[in-house]
């Protein structure tokens, strides 16, 4: 998969694996590094915005946006799509549309968890962060500190793999993990198995020489912060991230085991190509590049704590100036998308996609209108060489900011 987390195998017009197996598609590309960098603001009040980038959501705007919505559900045959659209003072969208379970027609609903693949990643970068807060751990500290056998392990820093530019090879595009993945979609993997399917290659380029998206640089964030933080990942994700912002229906689970009710999930990432359920799919194969559940509710959560790093309370998750270098976000070679510390900016819009075998989702907010877009689906299956993802958030953006359109047209691997 090639996407941000989820995308197992390698496709041509594919950037890397959203969800776990793929990478965002904003993130897929490789881009050289470059000291430019687009921050993103604090939320500002209306008053500071000259005009809103967000369109008011009027009766009228919510019927295009439910044509949008049903348009690409149609063109990409998604089966299940929930959208979540919230804002100060333009109004709210909170809509679901086909099913969760093709199999006995049940509807798709806003109540329902389903797997966010590549958010993940947002998730273990806080917990990271959280950690240089405590000063427990340093951003500019080699990963060889914290975890033997990396390959230039002594020069790659904590800094470089939460940024994507350690120039490790992505395991998740080894030929011989996605054959045993897929031959045994329940079967659990450790992270040291995850990265000795990455480690069996060369690094791809010098560390910090380019942008290159790595499901291997979130294992091994994953392990820094089991190691620094005296906890599972999952223990330490829950207290000191989950608990303070109030997600109460968000996990990072050990095993294949799905919160009811759930949506099924259908991929055609399979050994056979045909498409399957994954709802059982184990997901450790993902771990903290994108194994992680949670529900709309509490991704509108998420979507301005993470993008801010201020919890609903008022209170700071993250310093502001550890904030400000999450939000430091060097281009890519996708006009308009940055990518800073596990973080994108598209055209304004902050936060992070996630595509997992069967599920795919979108979480993000505009600081300047303090606008929240969630959009969960449970199917991965490209179209056209998209992620169906991308394609309803870029649908969606142009109906209610056209001036700030998600677009992150996917782009072949430069490895």
């Amino acid at each position: 998969m090639t996407r941000s987390c989820g995308r197992l195998r390698r496709g041509a017009a594919t950037a890397a694996a959203v969800g776990m197996l793929a990478v965002p598609a904003s993130a897929v590309a490789v881009a050289t590094a470059t000291t430019t960098t687009a921050t993103a603001t604090e939320p500002r009040s209306p008053s500071d915005t000259p005009s809103d980038p967000v369109r008011t959501l009027t009766p009228a705007v919510k019927r295009q946006l439910d044509a949008a919505v049903r348009q690409v559900m149609r063109e990409a045959h998604v089966p299940g799509v929930t959208v979540g659209i919230w804002t100060p003072s333009q109004g709210t969208y909170v809509k679901s549309f086909g099913v969760a379970d093709k199999s006995n027609g049940q509807k798709m609903s806003p109540d329902l968890y389903l797997r966010i693949g590549s958010e993940t990643k947002t998730f273990t970068v806080t917990a990271l962060l959280k950690l240089v807060d405590e000063g427990k751990v340093g951003l500019d500290d080699p990963i060889g500190t914290y975890v033997d056998g990396v390959p230039n392990g002594d020069e790659i820093t904590l800094r470089e793999l939460a940024g994507m530019r350690s120039g490790l090879f992505n395991y998740s595009e080894d030929p011989d993990f996605f054959k045993a993945l897929t031959s045994d979609p329940q079967r659990p993997f450790t992270p040291r198995q995850l990265l000795d399917y990455a480690f069996r290659h060369p690094v791809l380029f010098p560390p910090g020489e380019k942008f290159s998206y790595c499901n291997t640089n979130l294992i091994l964030l994953g392990l820094v912060v089991e190691k620094a933080g005296g906890l599972p990942i999952e223990d330490y994700v829950q207290r000191n991230v989950l608990d303070p912002a109030g997600m109460h229906h968000t996990l990072f689970p050990t095993d294949a085991a799905f919160p009811t009710p759930h949506a099924q999930g259908y991929t055609n990432q399979t050994a056979n190509g045909k498409i399957a359920d994954t709802a059982d799919w184990n997901p450790s194969w993902a771990w903290a590049a994108g194994a992680m559940i949670s529900t709309l509710h509490d991704l509108r959560i998420w979507a301005p704590t993470v993008a801010t790093g201020v919890l609903p309370d008022g209170k700071a998750l993250i310093s502001p100036a550890t904030q400000k270098q999450r939000l430091t976000t060097p281009p890519t070679t996708i006009p308009g998308a940055g990518y800073g510390l596990g973080i994108f900016n598209v055209h304004g819009w902050i936060g992070h996609n996630g595509s997992l075998p069967g599920y795919e989702s979108l979480t993000v907010f505009l600081p300047s209108a303090r606008a929240t877009l969630v959009v969960l689906l449970n199917t991965d299956i490209n179209h056209d060489g998209q992620e169906p993802g991308t394609l309803l958030g870029e649908a969606i953006t142009k109906v209610i900011s056209p001036r700030h359109v998600f677009d992150l047209a996917a782009q072949p691997a430069a490895h």
